[in-house]
């Protein structure tokens, strides 16, 4: 589904996605590295990655166009195929992977795939982010890091179907703005941890068969029924909100305001909800605190009950102050 079209039909339209001036930016930059056939973006390839290999001077890009996701898959796994046993380097430009994601495939567009002489993969991230003095913020370095470890996972879903299956490396490539200027810098970095991360969560992931078997007959998500229709529609399907939601989800604002309603903890952030064990909405927090719910025993109702007894005693010393002020 359209889940952005959704957010808009359910009144709750989210702002997610870049500006278009940073995506301006952003295919500048792309289209700077990768100009001339690549030969920048080889070049700290080279550099970064397989500084023992021989230079790029002549790399082939071949032409990885085909109509729909599909059949751009198909080429791309033959370009890499044919990349494997070519003995050179290879830049595959925007290639289309696909990954099964609990029983659908999602198809994947890296900025650019890179294979190297002796036959092995890389994955090649392109960001719009400066890196200051050989560094950048390790917040975007690591989103870009998860961002690229799902493109490693389906990389090695390609491989496994060659024999014998080509390596893909770990160290993917990083091109970032260097300092304040245009011009491109790299970095190697490993996302084996996000890999194998991702690799749980993908396998721990409900499967969408079984999703749809456990939804009500007739549901159905099309943007174009009511919003009334549509609001049972997505009830329907389990979710839990939580502030990360909202740079991840077009349905973020939608289940913010149905999170608020229900007074949920978790829209106050999925550390605080773990700490506070068995209590699941604000009203149970604000009651354990009181000694009105929970067992005493219970160290997160323990420890609420401590932190209301330390509030009420600083607000009576507080207006025990205020009162001798005004007497004085």
């Amino acid at each position: 589904m359209d889940k952005a079209r959704l957010a808009s039909a359910l009144g709750a339209p989210s702002g997610f996605g870049q500006s278009q001036f940073a995506l301006t930016r952003g295919n500048a930059f792309e289209a700077k590295v990768k100009a001339d056939g690549g030969a920048e973006l080889l070049r700290l390839a080279h550099a970064r990655l397989d500084p023992g290999a021989e230079a790029p001077r002549a790399a082939a890009v071949p032409d990885l166009t085909a109509q729909g996701p599909e059949g751009r898959t198909a080429r791309t796994a033959l370009a890499l195929r044919e990349a494997t046993g070519a003995g050179g380097w290879t830049l595959l430009d925007h290639p289309m992977l696909a990954l099964d994601v609990a029983g659908s495939l999602a198809f994947l567009e890296p900025d650019a795939v890179v294979v190297h002489p002796d036959g092995s993969w890389s994955v090649v991230e392109i960001k719009s982010f400066p890196m200051l003095d050989g560094s950048a913020d390790p917040a975007k370095v690591g989103a870009a890091a998860r961002q690229a470890a799902v493109y490693v996972l389906a990389l090695e879903d390609v491989a496994a179907r060659l024999d014998p299956a080509p390596p893909v490396r770990h160290r993917v490539l990083l091109v970032c703005p260097k300092d304040f200027s245009n011009l491109p810098a790299g970095s190697a970095v490993d996302v084996r941890k996000q890999r194998a991360v991702t690799a749980r969560q993908l396998a721990r992931l409900t499967r969408i068969e079984e999703i749809a078997d456990s939804l009500p007959e007739g549901t159905c998500f099309a943007p174009d029924r009511g919003a009334e229709e549509l609001t049972a529609a997505v009830a329907a399907v389990p979710a839990t909100y939580a502030p990360e939601c909202l740079s991840a989800c077009e349905l973020a604002f939608h289940c913010r305001e149905r999170a608020r309603a229900a007074g949920t903890v978790t829209r106050l952030g999925r550390p605080l909800r773990a700490e506070l064990g068995g209590l699941t909405t604000v009203e149970d927090v604000l009651a354990a605190a009181r000694g009105e719910l929970g067992d005493p025993d219970d160290p997160a109702v323990a420890a609420l009950r401590r932190a209301a007894a330390l509030r009420a005693e600083a607000l009576r010393e507080a207006g025990d102050r205020e009162v001798a002020a005004v007497c004085r």
